[in-house]
């Protein structure tokens, strides 16, 4: 083979990593630290008995579990929330039917449920439509409710007719409201209207909507300050984790290692946290975050260095999963390569052996294989200049997606995923895996088609318009038609009784969650430039202010004195 420096690559100019040596070095207050953890503590007392309180109105308490929801404080009473909603579900669309509750009630109560799983008939929003099945007019008027309506739309299933419609309906109105609204509210809808809470990224939306919660008049503060303190408790832990990444980047050489790669190792560690962000999890970040990084050089090395007639020695080595395989590798970045990929797995093998869960990190060396193939097989449709139909792409595109290696990936680090899981996941009559293939492909398609072309890759829009004799802007259009198909699939296929356990659900809903919030309209991953940085900075950089407002700090001491009058009270009793 010709001296790898002489001969014709296609490379890509990436962007530069934005961030340098910013989170090498991250000081940690322990005095703010346990502060912070202190305050937690008495606030998820105060918050627990609220929640648990056998007198407390059951629509006020579905009001709670979604301001916990929302706020990003949930985690803390999940067997809670669990017991509050099973006692609730059966009798709750009688409750607000009862009651006769108002729009923006039923929206919100049927949020809490389909996002916890509970399949809330989507007929509670009915009586809010004309004998013609449209939603009525006067509706428009109740800002608040239109937005939670909307937010409720994105739950819906294949035949909630109703649900289509009330999306339709909202986002019709929605934008010329905000227009009307206070900046306040203003902001409430744009964010809605950007990224749908169902559809976005959690530890953002907490960090959004704590800003919004603070200035809701009907705010409960006890709740809100357990939301400020645990967001920045939480920000604390993660900085850490980040810093210590950053140093293994750097110890690794990796920039200089694989020169012609993204380096994206604080992008990769913003999308282990969008897939869970708990404290819990801080094992699974750190190897989710480390294979995300290998992932992106190995598209890299695919896509936008690597020869085709070379990259077939990498493929064969990645199936063998074997260190004698070097030997045969014929250019030293593949060798390099090669090295990063075993060393790495051997690794978060060796993080995971003590808990009995080797097979995990098996599971994900198989998606591993997949993927290459996959990327050798559109490595040799540009070097043929093969333009296949979209159906034979899409099958392909399947695992070049790089879904079920994200998610083979992501269940290292959750501890229930056991091989009932693994088997669940990666199975090809699997409508939700199907669902979270399709709509990562797309997803990424709609958003780096023009720019692959140019380097000669045959894109999903290319195939499509060329199989079915359509514009650019068809088949994008279709695309998007699609992803709505498929998210209809995945709502469908999350509701109880669920095949996995609750965590393993959850964190594939936060990876599906993650694609739409990072491919809906722009790569970010690749140009994080343009909107990444501002977020990251919202999420891993600056604190939430704990402003001193004397209502609040006033309403939260009355909340500790009756809850220390309360058990005083029953130590009289006993």
């Amino acid at each position: 083979m010709a001296d790898t420096n002489e001969v014709s690559r296609p490379l890509v100019n990436y962007p530069q990593d934005i961030w340098g040596d910013r989170f090498l070095s991250l000081p940690f207050n322990n005095m703010e630290f346990e502060s912070y953890c202190k305050q937690v503590e008495e606030s998820k007392d105060l918050v627990k008995d609220m929640l648990m309180a056998s007198t407390r109105d059951p629509l006020e308490k579905v009001y709670m579990i979604n301001s916990l929801s929302r706020q990003g404080v949930s985690y803390h009473f999940e067997n809670e929330i669990e017991k509050q909603l099973s006692h609730l579900f059966i009798t709750f669309p009688k409750v607000l039917d009862d009651n006769n509750c108002d729009l923006i009630t039923v929206a919100i109560s049927f949020q809490v449920f389909r996002f916890n799983g509970y399949k809330m008939p989507c007929g509670v929003f009915s009586k809010f439509q004309d004998d013609e099945g449209r939603f009525k007019e006067a509706l428009i008027g109740d800002i608040k409710g239109m937005i939670s309506l909307y937010e409720a739309s994105h739950f819906r299933m294949h035949g909630e007719l109703i649900l289509d419609e009330a999306l339709a309906f909202t986002t019709k109105h929605l934008g010329s409201l905000a227009n009307q609204s206070s900046p306040h509210l203003r902001e409430h809808i744009e964010n809605a209207l950007l990224r749908p809470y169902h559809h976005s990224m959690q530890r953002l939306e907490a960090r959004q909507y704590i800003s919004f919660y603070e200035k809701d008049e009907s705010r409960n503060d006890v709740l809100l300050k357990l939301a400020k303190c645990d967001f920045n408790r939480v920000q604390l832990l993660l900085q850490q984790e980040l810093s210590a990444l950053a140093s293994w980047y750097k110890e690794l050489n990796l920039k200089s290692k694989f020169p012609y790669a993204r380096h994206r190792v604080v992008e990769g560690f913003f999308y282990a946290l969008g897939v869970y962000f708990e404290p819990c999890y801080a094992v699974g970040r750190n190897i989710l975050t480390k294979l995300a990084v290998l992932t992106g050089f190995l598209d890299d090395a695919y896509e936008a260095y690597g020869l085709c007639e070379e990259l077939q020695y990498l493929t064969k080595a990645i199936e063998r999963f074997d260190i004698r395989a070097m030997d045969e590798l014929p250019a030293e970045y593949l060798k390099i390569l090669y090295d990063f990929v075993l060393s790495l797995h051997d690794e978060a093998e060796n993080k995971v052996r003590n808990e009995g869960r080797t097979h995990s990190v098996s599971y994900a060396r198989d998606e591993l294989k997949k993927y290459v193939r996959s990327e050798q097989a559109e490595s040799r449709w540009r070097h043929e200049g093969y333009v296949p139909t979209f159906d034979e792409y899409l099958e392909n595109g399947a695992y070049s997606s790089t879904a079920l290696l994200s998610m083979a990936n992501i269940l290292i680090g959750v501890e229930q995923a056991d091989e009932n899981a693994y088997k669940w996941v990666t199975n090809n009559n699997n409508k939700f895996s199907k669902a979270l293939q399709i709509s990562s492909r797309l997803y990424n398609d709609i958003t780096t088609n023009e720019r692959e072309e140019k380097i000669g890759f045959a894109t999903g829009t290319a195939c499509y318009m060329k199989q079915y004799n359509v514009s650019r802007e068809e088949a994008i259009k279709a695309f998007r038609a699609m992803i709505g198909s498929a998210w209809k699939d995945i709502n469908e296929g999350s509701m109880r009784p669920t095949p996995v356990p609750i965590p393993v659900m959850r964190a594939a809903l936060n990876y599906e969650r993650f694609v739409d919030f990072a491919y809906r309209d722009n790569d970010e991953f690749t140009n994080q430039v343009i909107s990444f940085k501002h977020l990251i900075t919202k999420v891993l950089i600056d604190p939430v202010p704990l402003i001193n407002n004397g209502d609040y700090e006033q309403n939260y001491a009355f909340q500790k004195k009756k809850k220390k009058k309360k058990k005083n009270n029953v130590l009289h009793v006993l």
